[in-house]
């Protein structure tokens, strides 16, 4: 019976050891969209801040 124990206490902690892993994959995949979607809108942002920034100015 102790066997059992101990075989299914490390089938939890090794499911708790890959969901950290999807998580760190799912957290780099967001991180890579991010800086993706900043880079293709970062100056058309940077230029529609810098038209209302002109705007309000005058």
């Amino acid at each position: 019976m102790e066997f059992l124990t101990r075989l299914f206490v490390k089938a939890r902690e090794w499911h708790k050891g890959q969901t950290m892993t999807e998580y760190a994959l799912i957290l780099a995949a967001v991180a890579v969209v991010v800086f993706v979607t900043y880079e293709i809108l970062g100056q058309d942002i940077n230029g529609l801040v810098k038209t209302i920034d002109t705007d309000l100015a005058s």
